[in-house]
């Protein structure tokens, strides 16, 4: 039995818990006001609000309930469009209103929603944060001006908003109806669901790929949910090594200080993947095991020598091994039926950590690479160490760059060495021409990839003006 509170309503269900969220809120809650479009998480039409009891307050986020496995709202309040309604209107459907944005209407519910679970933030209200919170919602007919308008309007009413409380505080100013103040409470009294054990036809975490690529499978089958294993949920370190649970959601690993110490421009990165509605969703394992040859954190994680523990669900048997030898063929992984990845290990960096991410996509956020690249390298007395090359869309697995990082080991990283390199590079890569461009174009962004590590990670062994104009002339 799935338990959850939608809007003010407490419901039960025995619905499947691999089913779509949003099938169960229009067909049958029949709440029309959350729209069905792509289907894929890239319009927003479907968000919702999802809100979770952490420490007796509920912390909510924005979803794609389209891409959302009913079973993972057990024990949660989820929040439609119907359930922010006030007797007026509250402070964000105005803003949008006011500054006309809004056409055809189509759009409107779940740009209203990420403005609300950006209201609901306790972080800083900065205009450029309401904006990117609506990330992953398209609007055709508006031009998004006049939602950016509105975006900064909420963001100045959101000043003296109480971090501690944002809920309560809303509700005191008419953003959101009195009954959220109840929610913390009555979240509590939802009992934790049964986990069952012996075999599972379908493992689902997030559920932001598996449901674009088999809804109709994973709605009959049977499942097993790890989305909210307490397990699988840390980011920590012990003895040197970070530990990240499978269940890890890309938004926890993008906003963990303690990634971020080590990372600084780890937000900047992650902001290139995907939207914040499904950064929100999407977890690492399954990115891991989905086995994308172009999965962003797949080849993030490659290039910092990360290894994956791997647990057998029957045996109870547990294994390791590099990321890197995880994947044997496309789709293929190096693991058995029975088996999920529970967590991801890495060093912790001592000092300044050498590490670069660079994606390029059709668009430059929001969408998937045609070519992604990471490296991470240390330099002692003007030579190159510890060097680490991975890279996706050149082969059909997420690729880690053995010979190419072993050519650069030991040399000084100029402008020649680049060049060299690059031909090492193009030996090891095999890109085929698909959708996201010719296997020549992604060849060209393979060597610029390679350009732009060196240049960021090497500004003074690099003369960049020089470096271009020989690739120019390559």
């Amino acid at each position: 039995m799935i338990s959850f509170i939608l809007n003010d309503k407490e419901v039960s269900t025995e619905t499947g818990p691999g089913s779509s969220l949003l099938d169960f809120i229009r067909r049958e809650a029949s709440l029309p006001g959350t729209k069905t479009g792509c289907r894929e998480g890239d319009c927003g039409a479907c968000t919702v609000l999802e809100g979770k009891l952490k420490g007796g307050r509920v912390e909510y986020r924005s979803i794609v309930s389209c891409l959302s496995p009913l079973g993972n709202a057990h024990g949660k309040h989820i929040v439609t469009i119907e359930g922010i309604n006030c007797k007026t209107l509250s402070p964000a459907q105005e803003a949008i209103v006011k500054n006309g944005g809004t056409q055809c209407g189509f759009c409107t519910p779940g740009f209203i929603l990420s403005l609300t679970a950006f209201s609901l933030d306790s972080q800083s209200p900065e205009p450029e944060r309401a904006i990117e919170a609506m990330s992953g919602n398209i609007c055709r007919c508006t031009g998004y001006k006049s939602i950016e308008r509105a975006a900064v309007s909420i963001s100045r009413i959101l000043k003296n908003r109480n971090p501690d409380n944002p809920a309560g505080w809303l509700v005191s100013q008419g953003f959101l109806p009195p009954y959220f103040t109840s929610i913390p409470e009555r979240l509590a009294a939802i009992e934790a669901p049964t986990r069952t054990t012996g075999r599972r036809r379908t493992i689902i975490g997030g559920g932001t790929d598996i449901l674009v690529q088999k809804p109709d499978e994973t709605s009959e089958s049977d499942t097993l949910l790890l989305f909210d294993d307490n397990d699988l949920k840390e980011i920590e370190i012990k003895d040197g090594i970070i530990h990240i649970g499978a269940s890890v959601t890309t938004s926890e690993i993008m906003h963990s200080s303690l990634m971020r110490a080590r990372i600084p421009r780890l937000y900047e990165y992650f902001r290139l993947i995907s939207s914040e509605a499904v950064r929100n969703m999407g977890t690492i394992g399954g990115n891991i095991c989905n086995a994308s040859p172009i999965a962003d954190l797949v080849i993030f994680f490659m290039a910092l020598n990360t290894s994956v523990s791997i647990k057998n669900l029957v045996s109870k048997q547990q294994r390791s091994l590099p990321l890197k030898a995880l994947y044997k063929g496309y789709k293929k992984l190096d693991m058995l039926e029975d088996e999920i990845v529970t967590h991801l290990t890495f060093p912790a960096a001592q000092g300044k950590l050498l590490f670069n991410f660079e994606k390029v996509s059709k668009r430059k956020m929001l969408d998937i690479a045609s070519v992604n690249s990471a490296m991470s390298a240390g330099i002692r007395n003007g030579l190159l160490e510890d060097v680490i090359l991975s890279m996706g869309g050149v082969a059909p697995v997420p690729l880690y760059l053995e010979k190419t990082a072993g050519f650069l080991t030991g040399r000084s990283p100029g402008v020649e060495t680049i060049l060299e390199c690059n031909s090492v590079l193009q030996k090891e890569i095999s890109p085929i021409s698909d959708i996201r461009g010719s296997k020549e174009y992604k060849r060209l962004l393979a060597r610029q990839l390679l350009a732009a590590h060196f240049i960021l990670l090497f500004p003074e062994h690099t003369d960049k003006d020089q470096l271009i104009k020989r690739l120019s002339e390559a």
